[in-house]
């Protein structure tokens, strides 16, 4: 449900901006301007006012996110002097909203700015300056459809909070029901315990994970584009890692409520450092040490590449090989600190 949920909702692009008009002018020019902004699709008109400070106080109020002032004299002042300055006031709680909304704003105004001097500028004038016409072209992903770029991330947070929680919770589960001294009193050694508490945790990553992909190609038409089996393959190791720390925690606390404070210390710097919401290459140098410590990015960005980039087992070796060494520790370090005496 989460993974039908949650990449509808989960969008980067800004639309419904709240705009309050304040128009001193009202001439052809000034309703030319404003009926350009609205038909953009990313601003809705709050509005005309007679003056800023009722603007203002939509603003105040969250009723408007951006308010914008045309001056008295812009078309007379325009035609006659050549230019015109506006006033933009944005709205800056939201500091995502905000730098958006005036970013879509003032490119709105310089495409203004634009046919207004292919209007004045005889055609014969512009033709023998030379142009540079950047057509972009965007890999992987043409349509920047924002479906595509979440969902694999989302499906991999899923799995890390399926196989993390889980297993976190396992073995402190027996200590506090009291079971945990019946095992300790068997001949069974340590590294079957831990990987009789792993492996029915780590077939149900596996079906977890099936299940995703089967819901992202009915619900959002999204197959991987590379090898499925490599895929898998670094879901497997993913796996053995996440679970090896969820059964390390499970060791050291004495109480599921215990464990699940410290799972959701970890989950919540996996979330917001593993490269889902912000991209890791903008984090200052001393997040990006911690990133590298990160799992989660790792499973990130191989999703990515293998479901949208169409990458196979060349492109992911790097990321296995990091993730295969915190398998190893992580299960080995769960090994070691289980104790079957008191």
């Amino acid at each position: 449900m989460q993974l039908i949920i949650l990449p509808l909702a989960a969008d980067f692009e800004i639309k419904n901006i709240n705009l309050s008009v304040v128009d001193h002018d009202h001439s052809p020019y000034s309703r030319e301007l404003i009926s350009k902004i609205t038909a953009s699709g990313y601003f809705r008109l709050q509005g005309y006012h007679a003056s800023l400070h009722e603007a203002y106080r939509l603003i105040e109020q969250d009723k408007a996110d951006l308010a914008l002032e045309i001056p008295s004299g812009f078309e007379r002042n325009l035609i006659r002097e050549n230019e015109q300055q506006l006033f933009i006031a944005v709205n800056a709680i939201n500091g995502t909203k905000a730098g958006l909304g005036g970013a879509y704003l003032s490119s709105i105004l310089r495409d203004y700015n634009q046919d207004i001097r292919m209007e004045w500028i005889p055609p014969t004038r512009l033709q023998p300056l030379p142009t540079v016409e950047v057509i972009p072209k965007n890999r992987f992903n043409p349509q920047l459809n924002y479906q595509f770029f979440m969902v694999p991330g989302i499906l991999a947070i899923l799995l890390t909070m399926v196989g993390g929680f889980l297993s976190a919770l396992n073995i402190v589960k027996e200590k506090e029901i009291g079971t945990i001294e019946q095992i300790n009193v068997t001949p069974i050694r340590k590294h079957h315990f831990i990987l009789g508490k792993l492996i029915p945790f780590w077939i149900l990553g596996n079906v977890v994970f099936t299940l995703g992909l089967v819901v992202s190609w009915i619900i959002y038409g999204i197959f991987p584009q590379g090898n499925i089996l490599a895929m898998y393959g670094f879901v497997w190791i993913y796996l053995l890692a996440v679970l090896g720390f969820g059964l390390l925690v499970s060791t050291y606390t004495e109480t599921q409520q215990q464990a699940m404070f410290v799972m959701f210390f970890f989950m919540t710097i996996f979330i917001l450092m593993g490269g889902l919401f912000t991209s890791i290459d903008s984090m200052p140098g001393w997040a990006k040490w911690i990133a590298a410590l990160n799992p989660v990015s790792y499973l990130v960005e191989v999703m990515r590449m293998i479901i949208l980039k169409g990458s196979g087992w060349s492109d992911i070796l790097p990321h296995l090989g990091t993730l295969l060494a915190f398998a190893v520790v992580l299960n080995s370090w769960a090994i070691w600190n289980y104790r079957k005496t008191s």
